[in-house]
């Protein structure tokens, strides 16, 4: 078992870097959304495939450190199935956890491994970078997003 919340965390963080949930390109895919993080070299296309105001599938593809590629993981398993409402929600409360460490009331589940990351704002940048594809495109953006913009 795990010594603590710690190392709970930890481990789902690895899990996710090592053995990424919906890593695949999604070929019919409705939407893809891409961003770059220059600091840290991350990397992600995010495809989205629509059932009306419904995200039937969501997939990610790319390269980044451990955090960027398990927070892609984490959000391809959580937005799934949601409506773009709820993706854009749930986003919010991600971003604000990210960058001040404030879990929600209603928590946020396996997210909640990524708490930690607002002691470390080069890695924020990491964390929400699919995040951020994601909404911007949900939103109706077609470009690409950079953590430096």
């Amino acid at each position: 078992m795990f010594d603590d919340i710690d190392d709970l965390y930890q481990q789902v963080i690895l899990d996710h870097n090592k053995s990424p949930r919906n890593f695949r390109v999604i070929e019919d895919a409705d939407y893809v959304a891409k961003g770059h993080n220059p600091l840290c070299g991350d990397e992600v296309e995010v495809y989205l495939k629509m059932d009306g105001d419904r995200i039937e599938d969501l997939s990610f593809q790319g390269s980044g450190c451990a955090i960027s590629k398990a927070s892609a993981s984490l959000m391809t398993t959580l937005v799934k199935g949601k409506s773009v409402e709820e993706a854009k929600q749930l986003f919010a409360e991600f971003r604000e956890m990210a960058t001040t460490g404030n879990i929600p009331d209603g928590g946020l589940g396996k997210l909640e491994a990524l708490a930690g990351v607002y002691q470390f704002p080069a890695r924020v940048k990491c964390a929400v970078l699919a995040w951020h594809a994601m909404a911007e495109r949900l939103n109706g953006s077609e470009e690409s997003i950079s953590t430096e913009s």
